[in-house]
């Protein structure tokens, strides 16, 4: 099913040694994934600044950097090693490094555990209510391996996790609740949540087969493509919302205009009986949504006064 992992290899299993382990590690993370929750943090991070004094604040950018990454490298680790016996019997992630030996389970969960610590530890420098609520956070990036053991619906557990990110990278700068963020993050939620509909179209046949819970899998293809749709015109409708929220100038409507034109490319080239562009809609177009929108964010705030 969609963002799911790996099996494998017991704690025991060999892999490559030295930087080949880390370099391993790497993959089976898909670190350079980073690039669809990281724009929307960044956002948030930058929209705080300027609410707060209209100054970055370098230090603080790069904690909500670190934590971030650390985050997300812990639930993708954690997401591989507890679905790793699933993975093993989807011909699509059969030669995913805990499958294949590459990496093994004790490595994996070092790793995770370093990452955890990492992003704890990021909490920690930032404030004491990032430190409070780290915790919390950690709670969905577990669940969400195990959702689809139990509900139909994984990719809300999945939206959730992601929803975080964003409140927590305000709360980083201010150390305050922020409504504003919360729709930010509502929209960065249900944006993943519809693009992970859509990933999960391609292991229908074999989630059905292994019994793995997913909308594709119980409802059917198009059900899912609809879901996304609809996921994606909410996404953009709280993107107005935040737009509205937060006084936002021309720079950052005419990224949710491009953000617009992308949704609807997405969403023509992934049809029911036609998967073939999945990996484009799903990477490509999703990469370059959260890049273009936090440019024309980055210069929305920039012309506004945001000064480095």
């Amino acid at each position: 099913m969609a963002t799911e992992s790996v099996v494998g290899a017991g704690s025991g299993a060999t892999g490559p040694a030295g930087g080949g382990k880390v370099r391993a590690f790497l993959k089976l993370v898909m670190i350079e994934h980073s690039v669809f929750a990281l724009p929307f943090a960044y956002i948030a991070t930058l929209t705080a600044m300027y609410q707060t004094d209209k100054s970055v604040h370098w230090a603080e950018l790069l904690l909500v950097t670190v934590a971030m990454v650390g985050m997300r490298t812990f639930a993708m680790a954690c997401n591989r090693i507890i679905d790793r016996e699933i993975d093993a019997r989807n011909p699509r992630t059969a030669g995913r490094e805990l499958v294949t030996g590459a990496v093994s389970v004790r490595s994996a969960w070092t790793g995770a555990l370093i990452a955890l610590a990492v992003f704890l530890g990021a909490a920690a420098a930032l404030n004491p209510l990032c430190l409070m609520l780290a915790p919390l956070a950690v709670v969905p990036m577990v669940v969400y391996p195990y959702g689809k053991r139990f509900t139909d619906f994984p990719h809300a557990i999945l939206g959730l996790a992601q929803a975080i990110g964003p409140i927590g990278a305000w709360l980083a700068v201010t150390g305050a609740w922020s409504w504003d963020a919360v729709i930010l993050g509502l929209a960065v939620g249900i944006w993943i949540g519809g693009f992970d509909l859509i990933f999960a179209t391609q292991d229908v046949t074999a989630d059905r087969a292994e019994g793995v819970r997913s909308i594709p899998a119980r409802f059917g293809v198009p059900a899912a493509l609809h879901g996304a749709r609809l996921c994606h015109l909410v996404t953009l409708a709280l993107l107005v919302w935040y737009a509205l929220a937060t006084d936002a100038g021309a720079f950052f409507w005419v990224g949710l205009a491009i953000v617009a034109g992308a949704f609807v490319y997405e969403h023509t080239i992934v049809r029911p009986h036609d998967l073939s562009r999945l990996n484009r809609a799903f990477f490509t177009v999703n990469g370059f949504i959260g890049i273009t929108l936090f440019v024309c964010a980055l210069a929305d705030l920039a012309v506004r006064g945001l000064t480095v």
